[in-house]
């Protein structure tokens, strides 16, 4: 059997008795066998682990009726892959980095019990840039990622593996992480949905840090009722993340508008980016989706603010794994580690605190205050995910500053703290993805979701089969 791309068609499948777990499991194996050598998108695959937990699923199946085990588990079916980031008790966790190539945790994350516990299985850990510092998925300490619409491309970074895993049909959905576009510039450049969440809505107790204060635990699928329907089960207080609140976003779902910001649309911005925007919006437009032009003058200082803030929290955060406790110590870093922990020490030492760090803290206050007027003329905003289509392996390795600019769009959502789904929409002339993102208000991932599930409608969106498989 081929791997289905939803949760509905798994349940479908295992609640009509034309699969069993242990089938769907194996396919999903199979399929990771036949390609990942290619693609590289996994550092550690659960072969035994899954297709055991799989058993135990088709047991609890022959005993339940339909209502009685979706009740029990909400996500029955869904086979998960998590970024190498994410404790998982007893499964190696490595960062995607030799520092911690031996590492084993001893318990696993909040979101990945969640998710165990609403019927997902494990099938493995994925890929990223090492510590998740990389936007292009090249800075691996266990090799490139590589893009399954092509693969001489970039599938977008931190999380790379995560998106090319859902991407290429060898797991039902993803979980990764967004500190400034690590979920949604993958989803982007490999034709996903993916979703950066409320800064405060999900745990991340059990993730590893990279940036404290901008670090978000959210997902990739292949449609917008999936992300919602993992969102429904990852979101939520947890005692141990104190960072955690439940809020809700009570404006009625009706007479939309959407937010384009003229400061997102100027220079910089490819011609293939920007007229496939301008299709979504004329789509939108035509099903009653009205927009209104507004500014946002401060984002523009949005990336470099990040990347003060950032590589401090990054100092702070890698001092832990010095070889003492655990892991190989710093010699064991990659170049990039370094060149981050570098930057951060630099702006955090005596002299240079109030110069830098503290200047970039006010300006990101600025920011907030920024984007909470704008949401008073409108309920959400519309995107660039990235100023490009995906480039070329090796392209901008070299050049970190070319790099670091890759992420000027995501920037804005990590900083305020605010939801941004990142939706698939349209192809390149070389048949390359694209999309757009969609930024909300705080708490208001169901507004974004609502204006996905309509887009899809409007769109004709259907689930589309990499060039992977044709090779």
């Amino acid at each position: 059997m081929t791997t289905q791309s939803t949760i509905e068609k798994n349940q479908k499948l295992l609640l009509e008795k034309k699969a069993s777990m242990r089938e769907l499991v194996d396919a999903y194996l199979k399929t990771i066998q036949k390609y990942d050598g290619v693609l590289n998108s996994f550092i550690t695959v659960n072969n035994e682990i899954s297709l055991k937990k799989a058993d135990l699923v088709d047991k609890l199946l022959s005993k339940n009726d339909k209502v009685s085990i979706l009740s029990k588990l909400p996500l029955l079916g869904t086979v998960v892959s998590y970024k190498d980031l994410f404790l998982t008790k007893g499964i190696r966790t490595t960062a995607a980095s030799k520092v911690l190539e031996s590492f084993v945790p001893q318990y696993s994350a909040t979101v990945v019990d969640k998710l165990e516990n609403a019927g997902c299985i494990n099938i493995g850990k994925t890929n990223c840039d090492a510590w998740a510092h990389g936007s292009s998925g090249e800075n691996s300490d266990y090799g490139v990622t590589k893009n399954p619409w092509g693969v001489e491309y970039v599938p977008g970074g931190s999380s790379s593996g995560s998106a090319v895993s859902v991407s290429a049909n060898m797991c039902t959905v993803s979980l990764g992480t967004d500190t400034c576009g690590s979920i949604r510039l993958p989803a982007n450049y490999t034709y996903t949905y993916g979703l950066k969440p409320t800064y405060g809505a999900v745990s991340r107790y059990g993730v590893i840090a990279m940036a404290s204060s901008l670090d978000c635990i959210g997902h990739f699928s292949k449609t917008a009722a999936d992300i919602k329907k993992v969102f429904e089960i990852t979101k939520g207080r947890d005692l141990k993340d104190a960072t955690l609140d439940e809020k809700s976003y009570n404006k009625k779902l009706t007479n939309m508008v959407i937010g384009v910001p003229d400061e997102f649309f100027q220079n910089g911005l490819s011609d293939e980016v920007s007229l496939n925007i301008k299709k979504a919006i004329s789509l939108f437009e035509k099903n009653g989706v009205k927009f209104n032009k507004i500014n946002l003058p401060h984002t523009k200082y949005g990336i470099s603010v990040y990347y003060i803030i950032q590589p401090a929290e990054v100092s702070s955060n890698l001092s832990r794994y010095d070889g003492i406790r655990y892991g190989k110590g710093r010699d064991a870093f990659s170049e990039e580690a370094k060149r981050r922990i570098m930057l951060g020490t630099y702006v955090l030492s005596s002299g240079y605190y109030d110069a830098y760090y503290l200047k970039a803290m006010k300006v990101r206050s600025v920011i907030i205050r920024e984007i909470d007027q704008a949401f008073k003329s409108c309920d959400a905003i519309i995107a660039p995910v990235s100023t490009t289509p995906p480039f070329k392996l090796g392209e901008k390795i070299s050049d970190p500053l070319k790099m670091y600019l890759t992420d000027i769009y995501a920037a804005t959502a990590n900083l305020a703290g605010i939801p941004s789904l990142a939706i698939p929409f349209g192809f390149t002339n070389d048949g390359m993805p694209l999309g757009f993102q969609i930024m909300g208000p705080r708490y208001s991932e169901n507004l974004l979701f609502h204006l996905a599930e309509n887009f899809e409608a409007y769109s004709n969106y259907t689930i589309k089969n990499p060039d992977i498989y044709n090779l």
